[in-house]
């Protein structure tokens, strides 16, 4: 079994414990953004499904990401830029974003987990989280400036 289809089977599993009902759309929503890499919009999440899903309207794809976000299966990316995007949730990490093309590729630091405690220690604060941008040019961008 491949770890795509056992994050799909523990996110399937996970809607029917909070009482959600699974609709092929509810499906092929979650194994789009287990599958994509790419951070995509709800949009991009649309014209990727449309073709299986004549029917399935731009608002049912928001629809189904904010179930997602309330049950913590997915976290918005808001970068002030353009439209959200969704990042289905496998563990902590971070994000390193294209400021030519908006590319977002995840990396985790281990280090930086200390960061709330230290925080929280320095300013009495109580931490609830805490989120990591970097920016620069990706690959593709890079190599398209040299040209």
């Amino acid at each position: 079994m491949s770890v795509e289809h056992n994050e799909l089977q523990e996110a399937l599993d996970k809607l029917k414990e909070t009482g959600v009902r699974i609709t092929p759309q509810r499906h092929a929503i979650l194994e789009y953004l287990i599958s994509s890499m790419s951070h995509p919009t709800a949009d991009e999440i649309y014209k990727a499904l449309e073709g299986k899903f004549p029917n399935m309207s731009v608002a049912t794809v928001y629809n189904n990401l904010r179930v997602f976000k309330e049950v913590s299966l997915v976290k918005e990316l808001t970068y002030g830029d353009s439209s959200s995007r969704f990042d289905f949730i496998t563990s902590h990490h971070y994000h390193i974003i294209c400021k030519e093309c908006g590319k977002i590729v995840d990396f985790h630091y281990p280090g930086l987990d200390e960061v709330e405690q230290f925080a929280s220690h320095v300013s009495g604060f109580k931490i609830s989280h805490h989120r990591l941008e970097i920016y620069g040019t990706c690959p593709d961008c890079a190599k398209n400036e040299a040209h």
